[in-house]
């Protein structure tokens, strides 16, 4: 024992020397001796700590502590841990509870004390956050070492209140960064990603138990608060997460919570909504009213509130009403103290609404943005007594929806909010869209019975199923077994009692009815059921007697009405059969429309309140107000009947949309109210009518055609009384015939409609304008014979309207324009009816000022008009004329006076009446429009009046520019640059600023504008033709010529500039001989000229060019006929006014006419002419014609006279003639040509040899005259003459191949050859057709050569080629004539084409010869 205590001595003082290793062999020595020596193992353990060796440290203080747990040992593991870092701090914890207890033990309170504040400092500072937490609960009163320590620690609630704060905070962190990494991963959605994060932290959490120490430590009443909010949040969280099969116990603690919450009245919002939402009642009322009431009071800014709040002050709510006190102030007045509201803007404000609209409004407002079932519920309820059924179907699904998600997430199962929400939607279902969701609702019914089979909701809402499939009798059975579980449930009683009513047995209605009304007086109904119960019992009093003294009587049904109203006066049908009995039985049309308003305003869906209220406001003319109740019928849903209903659409008040819009206007949206009114019902005879007047004046002419005539269908097989008058029919199919350009079937329905109606001032002015148009649309399309006709009619119907049209601008306008007619076409100026037109002028009396207006300028009165006296023939188209100019500006100028009061119409009719004074001014001789006439200062007068009552319309502005045009060209150029400022899209208007160009010799401008009008309107032909006008002057003949035929192609006949300017091109044309020019090239420009020749007679000039169109087309009569005219009428003139002119026009239609008389055999005749004609050019010095006029003229007339003299049998006075001829013409080879044949006709030989010499001396000048030369060759072959003929051959062989030969000279060449060929010496036939060969080889695409190889060969096949090459060469393709292809069908020897031939050219014998061999053989 000594040996041991020294051994100890000895280490202690090694230890103190620090000698550690000495100190350790010693030790190990000692403990060698005795294992259970605990001084040995403290010092082994602190020797090795000095020499940094932990764990052998740490292993020898535990073998020390469990030989003897003293305080050194765990103080030398203290340090050892403390040295270690946080890896030791769990050990640490340990060996500092130890030590803490030892001391405890040992009653060393500050030691014990000491211990634990160093171990949670070195915790707090050197270990992580959970650490720190383990540390901390060393301290909170589940700790062995708390109660010696209570007191010397802080409060548990601090402590729990910091381990709560760190907790939050690293669970927060946690969740978010587990959900950034894991959302992540491949196929990962958030929502299942955050609630699996939610459940793993939020399950493993001790918060809520902290939360709940937090509570019961708190000394803070506010801190408790506090704690509460936060342990039922967590709680409540932890609930949404936990597994479904684990969420019942959590639902029961989550519960308990917020009611525990509630019964303090603490204002915690989620608290008070679980403990709200969660009763899950059955009915509304079961629920504790004073609880909601202080929710609102607590939540004011909630959306529960709103929706509560509506409820709770509306009439159907169950709980009495709250009265409204005023809140004492919080502060006694005079304090200066603020409220502790003031920075967060004032304390919440609670709103209680006054009206029903706040009520809806308020209630709509919460419940758009509220998950609460309980508002869901509540809404349900209002809307179902609003009968919103559309927004209740819609509001319930929804609420499915969030109960079934809310049963989801907390595992609460909502069984009477299933019930009630499938009884709003059922209800709802029966009325919306009946019967579409009636299979829907009674589901839903029967699934509310199997639950609670005594449900009075779901059994009426089946019963009502059957009674808007107005399937009485089942309604009546299904009620009747649901009262015999309930016999005393009044409201099923009623609907009972309603139901044989509606069977039509009204006096068993009555009975139910009257006996339930003493039990519902009696009983607290609600006032909804005791008004409905007494307006259904006047029902069946009024329809059980319908005499008119019932009805009328107060104490019948009528008393009823007003009882329901007492009871309840928002109830709508009742005022609706009030106004039935004002307006039928009282006469109290005033009263009726008050109470017909009225129940419209309340509901609707009183139909006929708002039918009848509509058509009074329609008669008052009060379209807007039609169109309010209409659209709020439309906007109610029951206008349109849903797919497999029974009842019918309504269709009056789209109906009525239609007629109130088609009154504004708005013709787009008419179009669609009346096509939805005939969707409901097909056969409304004026929505067809309204809907082809609305189609007509949108413009969709074919539309608005298809739908009259659908109307007028309907009219066949309908009661007349009940349509009223089909004439509007008639009156708008003639309106749309009209705009359709159908003239003639829109005057047709017009004079039928007038002739039953002739008092319609309307359809008189408009049969009188259709006629006018079809007169002008004729006029444009050439039928200027009918265009006459129409404006005669128009004049004499005129006479036969009602006396107030006559005081009509229209009228008078359309007066205007058929005499304008006649100017048009002059060539039926004849025709004009002056007697009618007399007496129009008169009507209205003899008001001179009528007339007067521009009177001191134009000078037009109505003195030409009413002159009288017979006028020589040749004034007389004069005189006419300028009848017919005067009736049409007095026309206009009426028209002036009748519109004086409307500025518009006023301002067209001097735009009219300036066109008439510009058209008087053209109608003047040429010499007299040199000057600015009478007529052209009115009109320029006319047209800026116009422009100043109107100074935006572009037309006027034209106008001007038109008239000024030659008088000043700076204001036309200002008019018509403002007309196109206003209007730059006007090809009128661009095309007479090109010819203002044109007039200033401004051809750059004149070329912009003429093609800016062009590409405006590509169909204006002026713009065309002035473009062909640049071309001219840029000298670009060909493009002009086709510039004005493109205008010619697409102008209307009235156009005298297009007709003047398209003949006189291509004649100038066909004057420089171009080939292939055949005769079907004349055919147009002689058509534009005849049109010419009726639209302007006395053009003289154009006449003239049209017989020589004749000419060359062969129709000599009509030429003749033409020149016999012009000649009388310019010989006339000449006579008249010595004119050299006329003179000169005079000489040159002698000669055409001697050429033409020559042409139609009248030899004599043409001499004579022929000769006058030559005695009136022979004068060299006079300057009537030019040099190169008279030589052609005299060279036509030489020519003329010639020939009419030689086939007068007059050769010698011939050949002078022909002599002369060639003397004036300097041997013209054509006229030499004449002169050979003529000669060798006469059959002398002096005569023969002078037209070999003849022809000699043509070929010697010009060897190209193919016609020369072919006379030559002949004369040569009938002379024998085989050097000349040689001579000839080898000429013709040159031009055989020439491009210069026509196509008939080539086949009068190949006639050449084949008869040299045939009449040689050596011909054994084989050169004959060796010659016709190449003349197919040459020109195979001529028929001339296949036709002479098949006549020579008599084979069929060039016969057959000759056919088709002929078709291919016809016009349009070719220019070969009908002879020419009537000798190829002949050709074939075929009786089918014989007559082909014959059909073709009648008159030529080769048909007729074929079809003769052909029948023969």
């Amino acid at each position: 024992m000594a040996n041991i205590k020294a051994s100890l001595k000895a280490i202690n003082d090694l230890i103190r020397q620090q000698k550690w290793d000495d100190a350790l062999a010693q030790t190990e020595n000692l403990i060698g001796r005795d294992p259970k020596n605990y001084q040995a193992y403290v010092f082994k353990a602190f020797a090795l700590d000095k020499k940094n060796q932990p764990e052998l440290a740490e292993a020898a203080y535990q073998t020390a502590i469990s030989i003897r747990s003293d305080a050194q040992p765990w103080q030398g593991l203290i340090k050892l841990y403390e040295k270690q870092g946080p890896k030791a701090l769990q050990k640490y914890q340990v060996a500092a509870l130890k030590l803490a207890e030892i001391l405890r033990d040992a009653n060393e309170m500050y030691k014990c004390q000491d211990v634990i504040d160093k171990f949670i400092d070195f915790a707090r500072s050197r270990g992580d956050r959970s650490q720190y937490i383990q540390a901390l609960r060393l301290i909170l009163p589940d700790s062995p070492i708390y109660p010696a320590l209570e007191g010397r620690v802080p409060h548990p609630a601090k402590t729990y209140e910091t381990i709560a704060q760190i907790l939050e905070v690293d669970e927060k962190k946690r969740i978010n960064t587990l959900i950034g990494e894991r959302r992540t991963r491949l196929g990962a959605k958030i929502s299942e990603v955050t609630l699996e994060v939610n459940r793993e932290v939020l399950c493993q959490s001790e918060l809520g138990n902290i939360y709940e120490q937090l509570t019961l430590w708190a000394q803070d009443d506010d801190v408790r608060r506090q704690y509460e909010e936060k342990l039922l949040q967590f709680r409540y969280d932890r609930l949404l997460v936990t597994p479904a099969p684990d969420k019942a116990a959590e639902l029961q603690v989550v519960q308990k919570l917020a009611e525990g919450m509630v019964i303090i009245k603490h204002p915690f919002k989620l608290a008070w909504d679980i403990a709200i939402e969660w009763r899950d009642q059955k009915e509304i009322k079961d629920w504790d009213v004073n609880v909601l009431n202080e929710y609102c009071s607590f939540f004011p800014d909630s959306d529960l509130y709103r929706v509560l709040t509506g409820f709770m002050t509306s009439d159907i709510s169950p709980f009495p009403k709250k009265i409204t006190e005023t809140p004492e102030p919080t502060h006694p007045s005079g304090s200066d103290d603020e409220s502790s509201d003031d920075e967060d803007g004032g304390a919440p404000t609670s709103v209680v609404p006054y009206t029903d609209e706040d009520r809806l409004l308020m209630m709509t407002e919460g419940i758009s943005t509220t998950n609460s079932l309980l508002a869901h519920r509540l809404m349900g309820e209002y809307y179902q007594h609003l009968e919103e059924h559309e927004s209740n179907v819609e509001l319930m699904r929804k609420a499915m929806k969030i109960m079934v998600t809310e049963t989801e997430k907390t595992g609460k199962v909502f069984t009477n909010a299933n019930q009630s929400f499938m009884l709003y939607l059922g209800t709802a279902l029966v009325f919306y869209q009946s019967p579409r969701n009636h299979g829907e609702a009674k589901f839903l019914f029967d699934k509310v019975l199997e639950v609670d089979p005594t449900s009075t909701s779901a059994m009426i809402g089946v019963g009502l199923i059957y009674e808007e499939e107005e399937d009485f009798d089942k309604a009546i059975e299904f009620l009747g077994q649901a009262l015999k579980g309930d016999s005393a449930n009044l409201r099923v009683r009623a609907e009972v009692g309603w139901l044989y009513a509606l069977k039509g047995d009204y006096t068993r209605g009555k009975a139910e009815l009257e006996g339930l009304l003493p039990s519902m007086i009696r009983l607290p109904v609600s006032k909804d059921l005791l008004a409905q119960t007494q307006y259904r019992l006047g029902c069946c009093i009024w329809n059980l007697d319908p005499s008119k003294s019932a009805r009328k009587s107060k104490s019948g049904a009528y008393a009823y009405f007003l009882d329901a109203l007492k009871s309840n006066f928002s109830y709508a049908p009742a005022y609706s059969s009030l106004g039935v009995y004002y307006e039928d039985y009282a006469k109290d049309k005033k009263r009726a429309r008050k109470c017909f308003l009225k129940a419209v305003e309340l509901s609707s869906a009183e139909i006929e309140s708002a039918e009848r209220l509509a058509r009074s406001f329609a008669d008052d003319g009060d379209w807007d107000r039609v169109e309010l109740v209409a659209q709020r019928v439309v906007e109610s849903g029951r206008v349109r009947p849903p797919p497999g209903s029974k009842k019918k659409g309504i269709s009056w008040p789209l109906s009525a949309l239609g007629v109130a819009e088609l009154n504004k206007q708005d013709y787009a949206k008419a179009i669609v109210s009346f096509q939805q009114a005939l969707r409901i019902a097909p056969e409304d005879y004026h929505s067809w009518v309204g809907l082809g007047e609305s189609y007509h004046n949108s413009g969709r002419y074919i539309a608005a055609t298809k739908a009259i005539l659908n109307a007028q269908k309907l009219e066949e097989g309908m009661d007349q009384d009940k349509l009223g008058d089909t004439w509007f029919t008639k009156y708008m199919l003639a309106n749309v015939r009209r705009e359709l350009g159908e003239f003639d079937e829109a005057i047709s329905l017009y004079r039928t409609v007038i002739s039953d109606r002739p008092q319609e001032e309307g359809v008189a002015i408009a049969l009188m304008q259709t006629m006018v148009e079809n007169a002008m649309d004729c006029v444009e399309k050439g039928i200027f014979g009918k265009s006459v006709e129409l404006a005669t009619d128009a004049l004499s119907f005129a006479l036969t309207v009602p006396t107030n049209v006559a005081n009509t601008f229209n009228f008078w306008k359309a007066i205007g324009d058929s005499c304008s007619i006649f100017s048009s076409v002059q060539s039926h100026v004849h025709d004009f009816p002056i007697s009618d037109l007399q007496q129009l002028l008169r009507l209205g009396g003899k008001n001179k000022s009528a007339y007067s207006v521009l009177g001191d300028i134009d000078g037009v009165g109505d003195e030409v008009i009413f002159a009288e006296g017979i006028f020589p023939d040749d004034e007389r188209l004069g005189v006419d004329l300028t009848r017919i100019l005067h009736a049409t500006i007095l026309a206009h100028k009426r028209a002036i006076y009748e519109s004086a009061n409307d500025t518009h119409a006023q301002a067209v009719a001097y735009y009219n009446l300036g066109w008439a004074e510009n058209r008087a001014h053209l109608c003047l001789p040429p010499q007299l429009r040199i000057q600015s006439s009478r007529y052209q200062k009115a009109a320029v007068r006319c047209f800026k009046r116009a422009i100043e009552l109107e100074a935006g319309n572009p037309e006027f502005w034209n106008s001007l520019g038109v008239v000024t045009g030659e008088i000043n060209p700076s204001v036309a150029q200002h008019a018509f640059v403002r007309s196109l400022f206003i209007n730059e899209r006007s090809a009128h208007a661009w095309s007479n600023l090109g010819a203002l160009a044109l007039l200033q010799n401004d051809i750059q401008l004149a070329n912009e504008a003429f093609t800016r009008a062009q590409s405006n309107d590509p169909d204006y032909a002026h713009a065309w033709l002035g473009q062909g006008f640049v071309a001219l002057l840029y000298g670009d003949t060909k493009e002009a010529r086709g510039l004005f035929t493109h205008a010619m192609d697409i102008s209307e006949s009235s156009s005298l500039l297009t007709r003047r300017q398209y003949p006189t091109s291509l004649f100038d044309h066909i004057l420089t001989s171009p080939p292939n020019l055949g005769v079907t090239s004349l055919i147009q420009p002689l058509f534009a000229l005849t049109q010419l020749r009726r639209l302007s007679p006395q053009d003289l000039a154009y006449q003239h060019l049209s017989t020589l169109y004749q000419e060359r087309t062969n129709d000599s009569s009509r030429a003749i006929d033409t020149l016999e005219k012009a000649c009388e009428q310019l010989e006339a003139n000449y006579e008249a006014t010595e004119s050299a002119d006329s003179l000169a026009r005079f000489s040159l239609a002698k000669t055409d006419l001697a050429r033409s008389y020559l042409a139609a055999g009248n030899y004599a005749a043409a001499v004579e002419c022929g000769e006058m004609a030559l005695q009136l050019s022979s004068d060299e010095s006079a300057k009537e014609l030019t040099a190169e006029q008279r030589r052609k003229a005299r060279l036509s007339a030489h020519l003329t006279v010639g020939l009419a003299e030689y086939f007068s049998k007059n050769i010698d006075a011939a050949v002078s003639y022909f002599e002369a001829a060639l003397d004036e013409s300097n041997g013209n080879p054509d006229a030499v040509c004449v002169l050979a044949q003529m000669l060798w006709a006469i059959g002398t030989d002096e005569a023969r040899e002078r037209a070999r010499t003849v022809l000699f001396e043509v070929i010697e000048e010009d060897p190209s005259h193919v016609q020369s030369v072919l006379l030559l060759g002949v004369v040569a072959l009938l002379d024998e003459d085989e050097e000349s003929l040689d001579a000839v051959v080898s000429e013709l062989q040159t031009l055989r191949t020439s491009d210069k030969v026509t196509d008939a000279e080539h086949s009068q060449i190949g006639e050449v050859f084949r008869a040299v060929a045939a009449l040689s010496e050596d011909d054994t036939g084989n050169d004959v057709l060796s010659q016709l060969q190449t003349d197919v080889m040459l020109y195979p695409h001529l028929p001339h050569g296949w036709s002479r190889v098949a006549e020579f060969t008599g084979e069929e096949y060039p016969a057959d080629m000759a056919l088709k090459v002929a078709l291919k060469a016809i016009p349009p393709r070719g220019e070969l004539g009908a002879v020419d292809l009537a000798d190829a069908y002949a050709g074939t020897g075929k009786v089918a084409d014989a007559q082909t031939a014959i059909f073709i050219a009648p008159w030529t014998a080769s048909g007729w010869e074929s079809l003769g061999n052909a029948v023969a053989s």
